[in-house]
């Protein structure tokens, strides 16, 4: 089946009790068995199973193209389970444009405990073979970058890391599964928050991790359970309801994206646009190679600093000034400030004149316009 067909029939045939097309929010914490340890396809505790999380993890196991979809709370939630699968002494090559929440994750909890991670720009191939001259456990990856939008080689990057012994983790958020499939790429596991661009209506927080190996989603599965990191049915009824239009909405964050990110390139208060479907991007190329389109983030800097950047986001219109992304209303945010503050002190410095847009499905030129007043007041 295509994508779009995918998204609206993997795992949710009609209800078989009722016909509902929609899967049912199972809202119970327990279930009645026919005997002892003789449970109605497996129903035990709901935090082990509940049948609307299942119908949302094959769902996105089905979109991203692998065997084992495991649903949690947040996508911070999967990332620690994807951690939990390591110990201490193992090693970690992450890109260094990192989420600020994964970094703050990574530095603050587990490296005290013993893990080794070293923050690398993943695009360069000099820094990229310096990285694995010594063996290693893990790779994190995120394409497109948070917030500077690089694109990594998915394919290079994996084939170097499995020659070192390691696994290939990507963070898919900013593409979603829609524009980007990691395992086709070489990945073992991709992971997003779902509270993002598959939820895409701002009401939801979630996450999941995907893998097509058996015994790398057995324990991931493991983990859900004894972690305890598990999403509500009705978190996952809202975040199977958002993913039916995914490919639509991409298609539109894409466009408008294109449209702003160009109009951006001739704006003087402009100094830089990076968006990947620009020909100015460095991974230009790449990027139309390994993405079905550029995405629906743009990030861009300002002539005159972050006094510029305070100017132009005291009004904002349509965008609203806040955290996360990937939503069908347009955000925008300084995150040096925001997002990414934890990242202060890594030596990586997100720059201090930098914007992040999260171009929604509003009329483009609606978005323009109040970006064209946010901009004029940068410049007085």
């Amino acid at each position: 089946m295509e994508f779009e067909t995918q998204a609206i029939h993997a795992g949710q045939e009609p209800d078989a009790l009722t016909g509902s097309v929609n899967v049912p929010i199972y809202q119970t914490s327990t279930y009645a068995q026919d005997g002892v340890l003789q449970m109605r396809g497996g129903h035990d505790y709901a935090r082990t199973v509940n049948p609307t999380r299942t119908a949302l993890e094959a769902c996105l196991a089905a979109l991203e193209g692998g065997a084992h979809g495991i649903c949690f709370s947040s996508g911070m939630g999967a990332t620690t389970a994807v951690m939990e699968l390591f110990g201490p002494g193992s090693r970690t090559v992450a890109i260094n444009d990192v989420y600020g929440g994964t970094y703050r994750l990574f530095s603050k909890l587990y490296e005290p405990k013993g893990y080794a991670y070293e923050f690398v720009d993943l695009t360069d191939e000099g820094v990229l073979r310096k990285a694995f001259e010594q063996p290693a456990d893990l790779v994190w990856l995120e394409t497109p970058s948070n917030p500077l939008l690089k694109i990594v080689d998915i394919a290079a990057v994996a084939e170097r890391a499995h020659a070192a012994g390691a696994l290939v983790v990507v963070d898919n958020t900013v593409a979603s599964p829609y524009l980007q499939q990691p395992l086709a790429l070489g990945a073992d596991i991709v992971v997003h928050s779902t509270t993002k661009y598959v939820g895409g209506h701002s009401d939801v927080v979630g996450g999941v991790a995907v893998t097509n190996d058996d015994a790398r989603g057995e324990r991931l599965r493991f983990l859900q359970n004894a972690i305890g990191s598990i999403p509500g049915p009705f978190d996952c009824f809202l975040t199977l309801r958002g993913v039916k239009t995914l490919a639509l909405r991409m298609r539109q964050h894409c466009a408008s994206a294109q449209t702003i990110a160009e109009h951006l390139e001739r704006v003087p208060a402009v100094s830089h646009v990076l968006y990947p479907g620009l020909e100015s991007h460095p991974q230009h190329a790449l990027a139309a190679r390994q993405m079905r389109g550029a995405g629906g983030m743009v990030s861009f800097r300002l002539h005159g600093g972050r006094g510029a950047v305070d100017a132009a986001l005291r009004e904002t219109g349509l965008w609203s000034l806040g955290e996360s992304l990937g939503g069908v209303e347009s955000l925008v945010e300084h995150p040096g400030a925001m997002t990414h503050a934890s990242l202060a002190g890594s030596g990586f410095e997100v720059p201090d004149d930098l914007i992040r847009l999260s171009v929604g499905v509003e009329h483009v030129d609606d978005l323009l316009a109040d970006l064209e007043r946010m901009l004029a007041n940068a410049t007085r």
